[in-house]
């Protein structure tokens, strides 16, 4: 008889991309994931995987046979989390990811205050810069900022937040008038290694828009933290998130550059594995964190 756990084991390779990735996600050794992986290819009596030195292929035979796997393992997982929905207690593992800057000023503030209502429920929170694969990597949810680009998950608006020119009075100190955002490029730019396309600005006055290239700069960050840090030294000038600069600009450690111009808003969302069923941790979790970025910000 087949046995079903190993069915997991096989899938998490796959997602993985490696033996080695896969025992660290399913946290077991790498030899335990070969071995599952032999014993399943001799239950079933046919080759799921090719091997060479670089990668893993799935044969066609096991291709059909993964995405079985997934759509059983997700009917098992489905089942079990209606069975749990049921409870008022929420209980097992939630995990989390976002960025550091968004995470250390919201995410964890508002996991602190969820966990205290459900003190049963283990959170597990977890700082990536570059967008993590919730499949592979086996997070329930992630909250990311910006645009977004996989539509293979779900997602879930949850604030929207400007973003903003700025720098020091003491590096504005001789330099030629900024008016408008042709005249940012006279300036020394901070620059954040991923965000590197042109910028649409709108006059609030009149409405009419237009578009500067990406300002370039002698620095490159990548993080918005860093370049606050860089910023407030006095080292140019650097576009960022409201939310990150509302002390600095309120005591006036920052100055706002253009301020009769906008950029477009950007959006902070709650992304999500795409399963028939979304568990009760993950609705209750996105339901709260919603809630809360309305009661602080």
């Amino acid at each position: 008889m087949v046995n079903f756990n190993r069915f997991a084991s096989f899938v998490a390779l796959i997602d993985a991309g490696s033996f080695t990735r896969a025992a660290q996600i399913l946290g077991v050794t790498k030899a335990m994931v070969s071995a599952d992986l032999k014993r399943l290819e001799a239950e079933l009596g046919v080759s799921l995987v090719t091997r060479t030195t670089r990668r893993l292929a799935l044969t066609e035979v096991g291709e059909r046979f993964h995405r079985d796997c997934v759509r059983l393992i997700g009917e098992a997982e489905l089942a079990i989390q209606q069975a749990r929905d049921g409870q008022e207690t929420l209980k097992g593992t939630l995990r989390v990811t976002s960025t550091a800057e968004y995470g250390l000023n919201y995410v964890l503030v508002a996991i602190a205050e969820f966990s205290a209502i459900h003190p049963e429920l283990r959170i597990e929170y977890s700082t990536l810069q570059h967008q993590a694969d919730l499949i592979a990597q086996r997070f329930d949810v992630a909250v990311r900022l910006g645009t977004l680009r996989d539509s293979t998950l779900r997602a879930t608006p949850l604030q929207k937040f400007s973003t903003v020119p700025v720098a020091t009075r003491a590096y504005l100190v001789g330099k030629p008038e900024i008016t408008t955002p042709d005249d940012l490029a006279r300036l020394e730019w901070i620059e954040h290694a991923r965000f590197t396309s042109a910028l649409t600005w709108t006059e609030l006055r009149t409405g009419k828009t237009m578009q500067t290239p990406h300002f370039k700069g002698a620095l490159e960050v990548d993080t918005a933290n860093a370049a606050l840090t860089l910023v407030l030294a006095g080292c140019g000038a650097a576009i960022l998130p409201d939310w990150l600069l509302e002390n600095d600009l309120r005591d006036e450690l920052l100055i706002r550059l253009v301020p009769n111009y906008s950029l477009p808003y950007q959006g902070a969302y709650a992304v999500f594995p795409n399963t028939a069923h979304v568990p009760a941790k993950v609705r209750k979790f996105i339901d709260f964190m919603r809630d809360f970025l309305r009661r602080t910000m």
